[in-house]
């Protein structure tokens, strides 16, 4: 560098000696100048511009222009931290003339404030930039410099003068070039250098799936894989919702941290979307941590015999009970015990348990603990299950889910399921035939997190619930290298030997509570006490910024079409050809009613979604997410429902003894045992539960679809509209 900039300014109020050069031996052929700068050495550039969006292909060609330049400026790399800075000083380095040169590193914030380390020779040495020679110096992190270096430093970056503080009097030249990089603005630098501002990766979304795909190669080599894994486009479109604010160094945690998550020994050909998983947005606030108020019940809650006993040595036998009194006893609800059992008191029971403990039931559920004794049968008679297919799953499951609840609405309407005792088992036999099915194909519970109707149904009201299992991302991220919670293994710690999460999910990736059946393996497996049991507010899952599956939506529809499927005859029964009943009769009417009063729900969705203002609104506030519509009226969903179910439950739950024993002519002695509600009372109780529902539907409106007021206050006219007509419909059961 051999003149200053012109945009310089002035290079000092004083008057300079004349400038000397360097000793006339080469500095850098000397073995005490090389021994001096092989801590600082930078050898070559790690990766080049990975990326093919605008802002890849300009820092692209600032990289080139920088490197082509013959003046020798100085270069200012300025941007977020995480970027890679110093790689982009290095490639400018190495694919300039001066390639054959060297380059050092230098980090400003640790320098003294007179340079003494960049400048001084000391007694009878170099000083370091004596040293390089007409290599190349980089200043990392210049903003964070001591004030009294900082003129030193600008002068370097001017026409490359300096002084050895142990030469007083005498300035020299250096010959290099200087780069420096900062993480904010520097105005005297400015015009000294050219600049080069490195977009962060928030802003270049578009490169993020190719930077993801190089990263996972090159980190996969050099991990040991046999072949790199490749990764789903599903995972890249939900890793672009992520800001990332550690920007390439926060990518390239979560790229090792993924593949380390995988057995070890067992390669999948592409990554699970559960080993990415990142920091929360926000703070997570109003969280109360159950097992750090009462320790002891962690202990008690994430015992293995207390799981093993409730799961194979009395949910197993008892479903074998039930199914057989199904079969065996009288097949009227009246006389039968299992089937009031079964409809009086599971359906308003698990409704209830949704807002409180949200899929918990599928922890214990009887159709996947028979899904997993077969697999363990079968891995004992030497066969493996296969790893579940991973990738874009939830593209074509959810949808099957959805068709496969609809179908089962159907049946029960169409069979009387609530009055048919055997009809009701073989419904049950018939999902627990896809949990073994499904557990002899894939490993873990791939039934439960893809097709099980129940599940879907359990997984969307979870939502909904004030208690989620979560692991702190600090904690997983700094301290744990098994991943044990996710993919099993031996103990370690207090950690216990479990098979990993039955649902594939790491608990510090978790989003929502939808793959999460609160069994609490992850809190046996971690030896960190990273995952905690906490409560928070209602819904708080349901967020502007949630990325559902697509098919979920659909669920939500074909649940309110059962609804309306309920009470079809008070719907369409004024209809011509309509039947008399949907259980008797011609079977081609009755389904095609059915199929109709199913479809209804979706029916008026769409005409929702092709007229009505409330597009505009919606087009200004949500950006073509209108289906947080759908989500918003979750919970009135959900009164309406269980309000359904109450009656029933109500009238008939506490019948149970007489009901189970009457077959044994000992019902008639147990009627004081026997308990059922006001019509009344269940009148109310279903008034205040939808009203409750139409509330909270209306406050998510607010928080998902973030409208105007006035628009806010007409739009809330929806559910309550909805909830008025369902209080209707479900006045008729």
């Amino acid at each position: 560098m051999t003149s200053a900039s012109q945009d310089c300014g002035p290079a000092h109020e004083q008057q300079l000696e004349p400038l000397v050069g360097p000793r006339s031996e080469p500095a850098a052929d000397s073995a005490a100048c090389l021994l001096r700068l092989a801590p600082h050495l930078l050898g070559r550039a790690r990766r080049g511009i990975v990326g093919s969006s605008r802002y890849a292909q300009n820092l692209r060609e600032s990289i080139r222009r920088a490197a082509a330049a013959v003046d020798g400026r100085a270069v200012l790399i300025s941007g977020e931290p995480g970027l890679e800075k110093d790689n982009i000083a290095a490639l400018i380095h190495f694919g300039s003339s001066a390639r054959k040169q060297l380059l050092v590193r230098l980090n400003a914030a640790l320098l003294r404030p007179d340079g003494a380390e960049l400048f001084a020779s000391g007694a009878g040495e170099l000083s370091l930039l004596a040293c390089l020679g007409a290599g190349s110096l980089l200043i990392d992190q210049v903003d964070l410099a001591p004030a009294a270096l900082r003129p030193l430093l600008l002068q370097l970056a001017r026409d490359g003068s300096w002084s050895d503080p142990d030469q007083p009097g005498r300035r020299f030249v250096f010959p290099g070039r200087v780069f420096f990089t900062a993480e904010k603005a520097l105005p005297d630098l400015d015009g000294c250098c050219q600049l080069i501002r490195v977009p962060p990766l928030r802003v270049r979304r578009q490169d993020l799936g190719e930077w993801l795909r190089y990263g996972v190669r090159q980190k996969a080599l050099s991990l040991g894989w046999s072949r790199p894994p490749s990764v789903s486009e599903e995972l890249v479109k939900r890793l672009q919702t992520y800001d990332f604010p550690g920007n390439l160094r926060e990518l390239s945690q979560l790229i090792e941290r993924a593949l380390r998550q995988c057995g070890a020994g067992r390669y999948p050909e592409m990554l699970p979307d559960d080993v990415f998983w990142t920091g929360r947005r926000g703070p997570q606030r109003t969280r109360f941590d159950l097992w750090r108020w009462k320790p002891q019940l962690r202990d008690w809650m994430r015992s293995p015999r207390l799981w093993n006993g409730l799961l194979f040595g009395l949910v197993s036998w008892v479903f074998v009970l039930v199914n057989l009194w199904l079969w065996l006893g009288p097949q009227d609800r009246q006389h039968n015990g299992a089937l009031n059992l079964f409809w009086a008191w599971w359906w308003p029971l698990i409704l209830l348990a949704y807002p409180l403990v949200g899929r918990l039931w599928c922890s214990f559920c009887p159709f996947m603990v028979w899904g997993e004794i077969s697999q363990r049968l079968a891995r004992r008679l030497g066969y493996q299950p296969q790893r579940w297919p991973r990738g874009e799953t939830d593209r074509w499951a959810a949808p099957a889910l959805a068709a496969g609840f609809a179908a089962i609405l159907i049946w029960e309407e169409l069979g009387d399921l609530v009055n048919t005792a055997w009809l009701s088992s073989c419904l049950l036999l018939l999902i627990t035939a896809g949990a073994v099915i499904g557990s002899l194909r894939f490993e873990k519970r791939f039934w439960c997190r893809y097709l099980c109707p129940i599940g879907g149904m359990n997984g969307l009201f979870a939502k909904l619930a004030i208690s989620e299992l979560r692991a702190q991302v600090g904690t997983c991220s700094g301290s744990c290298s098994s991943y044990a919670c996710f993919k099993g293994g031996p103990a370690a710690g207090e950690g216990l030997a479990t098979e990993g999460c039955p649902l594939g999910t790491h608990p510090a990736h978790l989003d929502d509570n939808r793959n999460c059946v609160l069994c609490l393996t992850c809190a046996q497996a971690c030896p960190h006490r990273s995952v905690q049991l906490r409560l928070r507010p209602p819904a708080a899952d349901l967020q502007r910024e949630m990325a559902p599956p697509a098919g979920e939506a659909g669920l939500i529809l074909v649940l309110a079409g059962g609804l309306s499927l309920q009470h079809w005859n008070r719907l369409l029964g004024w209809l011509p050809l309509a039947p008399d009943s949907l259980q008797s009769g011609f079977l081609l009417p009755r389904l095609a009613f059915a199929m109709l009063a199913l479809a209804l729900p979706a029916v008026l969705w769409l005409l929702l979604q092709w007229t009505g203002r409330w597009q505009d609104w919606l087009g200004r506030a949500a950006a073509g997410r209108a289906w947080l519509l759908l989500y918003a009226l979750l919970p009135l969903l959900w009164a309406l429902m269980l309000a359904q179910h109450l009656p029933l439950g109500m009238a008939e739950a506490g019948q149970l003894l007489p009901v189970a024993l009457a077959p044994l002519g000992s019902g008639s002695l147990l009627n004081g045992w026997q308990w059922s509600a006001d019509g009344h009372v269940i009148a109310f109780c279903q008034s205040l539960v939808v009203a409750l529902g139409v509330l909270a539907s209306i406050v998510l409106l607010r928080r998902l679809l973030q409208l105007e007021f006035r628009h806010w206050l007409w739009l809330s006219g929806l559910p309550l509209l909805l909830g008025a007509g369902g209080r209707w419909l479900v006045a008729a059961f």
